[in-house]
């Protein structure tokens, strides 16, 4: 029997991981790391860049070998997009199509050899199309270790790794900071019994940055029960901290201790500079107790209800007795008196002759 070939698993590019030793934020994952050249004035955390439409800029790469052996990578150019998970920074894979920073930069070298504890420097030239959308457009210059590692468990999953350094590049022209929340919902998860039990919410709904600039958002979670009292007020903490241009993420926030019976609204507002939108979801909250006997009793009552209109004619013959004993009779009317018929004459008898 043939063996089936493994899975390989290309993780996700989560960029910017801090490393304790060498250029400031430097990306790092313990065995190598990629940053910028460090300009004549200081080090640099990202590329910065801010170009025109029909701009070339040439920069370089910096790739720093941690281990005792010599390593090898596949270096390239990638877009950058918010993860679906929880908004993290992550760039495409070699094989995805890139539009932006991807499309744009070209690497000097495709694969290089650094040696162990050395670092090797790459140029790369980066021209912005003269049609470029003005706006923000990330991305990163990743170092890929083409390498697969075998991975444990019985589904046999390999693993590449990558390290990338972000590019933040703008294009210059018109900038629009927007923001939209999207597609609010609240799901209830209720005792069946009132008062036996924690009631809680989730509030699940999409963030989406419908401009052309990276946006720090904030989120403020406000929730009012029946004639208006605030039930809730705060701010959510489990947001990205980078939402790219175009992109949207599908979030969640937990409501502890929600109402058990109550009727009200869930509002959500982003904001960040510039821009602000609001979103509103009703909820009705009632115990699976309470549901259940609403029901019982509604059901009843259709059913009583429908019999009655059908005349009677469903219930016991006691019942139906007394119905009809309980209807007034008609009235009765006399009938008229006939007419007297016309008497004829009695003829006497004629006397013979």
């Amino acid at each position: 029997m043939r063996r089936a070939k493994p899975y390989v698993l290309l993780l996700s590019l989560i960029l910017g991981v801090l490393c304790t030793a060498g250029p400031a934020r430097a990306a790092d994952n313990g065995s190598w790391s990629v940053y910028p050249v460090a300009s004549k004035i200081a080090a640099r955390p990202y590329f910065y860049l801010s170009l025109d439409p029909g701009q070339t800029i040439t920069d370089k790469v910096a790739v720093a070998n941690k281990t005792g052996k010599p390593l090898t990578f596949r270096l390239y150019a990638a877009d950058a997009y918010n993860t679906a998970r929880d908004g993290g920074f992550a760039v495409r894979t070699v094989k995805e199509r890139m539009r932006g920073v991807g499309a744009w930069a070209k690497i000097g070298k495709a694969r290089v050899t650094v040696p162990p504890h050395r670092t090797v420097t790459v140029p790369f030239t980066l021209r912005v199309p003269k049609g470029a959308e003005p706006g923000d457009h990330p991305g990163a210059i990743v170092a890929l270790d083409e390498k697969v590692d075998p991975g444990a468990g019985s589904l046999a999953l390999g693993v590449q790794r990558a390290v990338g350094a972000r590019v933040y590049l703008r294009v210059s022209g018109p900038t629009l900071p927007a923001l939209a929340v999207e597609n609010v919902h609240l799901s209830h998860h209720q005792p069946l019994v009132p008062g036996l039990g924690a009631s809680t919410a989730t509030i699940s709904y999409t963030l989406h940055n419908t401009g052309n600039v990276t946006l720090d958002p904030k989120v403020r979670l406000r929730a009012e029960g029946l004639f208006g009292r605030t039930l809730l007020s705060r701010d959510l903490t489990e947001i990205p901290s980078q939402l790219l241009p175009g992109e949207r993420v599908k979030l969640t926030a937990r409501w502890p201790s929600a109402p058990q019976l109550d009727w009200g609204k869930v509002t959500l507002t982003v904001s960040a500079t510039g821009t602000e939108e609001s979103a509103s979801t009703s909820f009705l909250a009632l115990p699976w107790l309470v549901v259940l006997l609403v029901f019982v009793a509604g059901a009843a009552g259709g059913a009583l209800f429908a019999r009655t209109r059908r005349g009677g004619r469903g219930l016991p013959p006691l019942l139906r007795g007394r119905r009809d004993r309980a209807r007034p009779s008609a009235p009765v009317r006399p009938s008229p008196p006939a007419p007297p018929t016309p008497s004829r004459p009695r003829s006497s008898p004629s006397a013979r002759p």
